[in-house]
């Protein structure tokens, strides 16, 4: 089979292997031809990839005896930079979870030992802290973590996975994930 491809010329067509979008996509063309599902190629992709990536890096975290909820956290903590500390409000903005599930989650971190609740002269701010614990565990787990991370990604070219990178940021930053520039920022 030969394919046109305006800016490779005439090139012979090499045949990816099959995945399960594939096999869906083909499924609705075949009972609604007059449905486009090209998007699926992408959203379904980037969604069933969450899945196993959720799965593969959770079986790195349960080696450590901790969940991603948790290294999320003590991540966060810890990117930080000394003294390893945010308000409870700066995790809830910066987890993008409720302030309920972060108050369960500093509640079982706390009962492990690895953060600290600190009141400040505002009675209604809580600091939390990493403790020496929490920064041991985190500073253990996120090599690891990297390493499945560059694992996941290894079929990849580095100009690949720098396309991507770019590529997804696009998506993501017109849904709404832009991050401030640092002249927008609260002083």
């Amino acid at each position: 089979m030969i394919s046109v491809n305006p800016s490779l010329g005439t090139v012979p067509a090499v045949a990816a292997p099959r995945d399960a979008v594939d096999r869906i996509a083909g499924q609705w063309h075949d009972v609604r031809p007059d449905v486009d599902v090209s998007p699926m190629a992408v959203i379904g992709r980037v969604s069933r990839l969450s899945r196993l990536i959720d799965r593969r890096l959770g079986e790195n975290f349960a080696r450590f005896g901790i969940e991603a909820w948790m290294y999320d956290v003590l991540a966060t903590l810890r990117r930080q930079g000394e003294p390893y500390e945010l308000t409870a409000g700066d995790l809830v903005r910066q987890s993008m979870v409720t302030t309920g599930a972060v108050t369960n989650r500093i509640d079982r971190l706390e009962q492990r030992g690895l953060v600290e609740r600190a009141r400040t002269d505002d009675r209604r701010k809580v600091i939390v802290r990493l403790t020496p614990a929490g920064r041991d565990l985190v500073d253990r787990v996120v090599g690891d973590h990297m390493g499945t991370e560059r694992d996941i990604l290894s079929p990849l070219t580095q100009r690949q996975e720098a396309d991507l990178a770019r590529l997804l940021r696009t998506v993501l930053v017109d849904l709404g994930d832009a991050e401030p520039a640092d002249d927008d920022r609260d002083p």
